[in-house]
């Protein structure tokens, strides 16, 4: 099977971790008789700095002709350190969700029993924790209008929503239930807000048609205290923009690492998969950084793809690095693998090099012990 896959590097530490992502699906294309064919395009802080566009119109014609988009990082301190600044990184990203009409943000929350010491959860809450955030992604108040009055001392940002930008995404979101636990969770303000009031009243209505999921609501304010009192009574939430935004990050340290975890970007056009992790400049360029999040993220572009035993496979061997304490930095400070060796590993894995036991003499060459 041939497939178009544009790849984004972004800024930080995006270019490394995207590269270890292409590494196992290059393994995977091997191993499977497929073919990937790359196409390398700008956006971010990168654009910027060469061409003065957080993103060319380029990027945006290679997207949309592509059958999938892997995507790095974004974002650099001196456009976050400057809040004069007329251009920034984050423009771009926002634009090409626009541009692709991608408004459904997934992001799955799961957690590895070899690394619970690192949550900052007690093990027996998140033991069997393993829930999905289905996060409307080009609504709400990061696209309302906004203004600032011209002596500075008044802003606003408009939230507003339409039914059918809250039908397509619930729609998405009942269909993944399904073929779940068959439990949905509501999140919003609806005591507040007309914007949730309207979320709420569309969701009661559309559950009518999926009978077998049962449906619950939340105001955001009591899921925030839930996702760390009791993560595991979650199977599908289902958020507006900004909610989901701050839960998403909120139910990602549960794992223990930021690095650890992917999502995917869909809606009319190609989708976009990506680590949730930011830029992380300070690691740039060190080989410290963690890639699993970039490769969990290539390994669901191979679920959209429908190549669902090649996914399987790049999560089984992810799986089995972090069972066998082959970790990053940010898991493991003293005792930690490169970047590079943790996607060779990885690699390795999906090409039948390695059968689940290994030999790591020669991996322990490669450590670094030095904090």
């Amino acid at each position: 099977m041939k497939k178009k896959i544009a790849v984004i590097e972004g800024d930080g530490i995006g270019p490394e971790v995207t590269k270890q992502a292409i590494r196992v699906l290059d393994a995977i294309a091997a191993s499977f008789n497929h073919e990937f064919e790359y196409s390398y395009n700008l956006m971010g802080a990168d654009a910027i700095d060469k061409t003065g566009n957080p993103l060319p119109d380029e990027t945006i014609e290679t997207c949309l002709k592509s059958d999938a988009i892997l995507f790095g990082a974004i974002g650099h301190p001196k456009y976050d350190n400057d809040p004069t600044a007329k251009v920034r990184p984050e423009q771009g990203l926002l634009k090409l969700r626009k541009s692709l009409q991608l408004y459904a943000n997934i992001r799955p929350v799961s957690t590895y029993s070899s690394l619970f010491h690192l949550s900052p959860l007690k093990s027996k809450q998140i033991e069997g924790v393993d829930f999905v955030i289905y996060r409307e992604l080009t609504g709400g108040i990061y696209f309302g209008k906004k203004d600032t009055a011209a002596d500075g001392s008044s802003a606003f940002d408009e939230c507003s929503y339409t039914r059918e930008e809250i039908e397509r995404i619930a729609h998405l979101a009942f269909q993944h239930a399904q073929t779940r636990k068959k439990k949905l969770t509501l999140v919003d303000k609806a005591n507040v807000l007309e914007t949730s009031r309207l979320w709420r009243k569309v969701v009661q209505e559309l559950a009518a048609q999926y009978p077998e999921v049962t449906v619950d609501y939340m105001f955001v304010d009591n899921a925030s205290m839930q996702i760390i009192v009791n993560p595991r009574q979650f199977d599908v939430i289902l958020t507006e923009n900004m909610f989901g935004d701050i839960l998403s990050d909120e139910a990602s340290v549960i794992s223990g690492s930021l690095g650890l975890l992917p999502s995917a970007s869909i809606g009319k056009g190609a989708a976009l998969f990506e680590p949730i992790h930011g830029s992380y400049p300070q690691a740039a360029g060190k080989d410290i950084a963690n890639p699993i999040g970039s490769i969990l993220s290539a390994a669901m572009l191979l679920d959209h793809l429908e190549m669902k035993e090649e996914a399987q496979l790049v999560r089984d061997a992810v799986n089995w690095t972090l069972l066998n304490s082959f970790v990053t930095k940010d898991i493991d400070p003293v005792n930690f693998y490169f970047t590079s060796t943790i996607g060779e590993l990885i690699s390795d894995f999906v090409s039948g090099k390695i059968s689940g036991s290994v030999n790591t003499e020669n991996i322990e060459l490669r450590k670094s012990t030095i904090i």
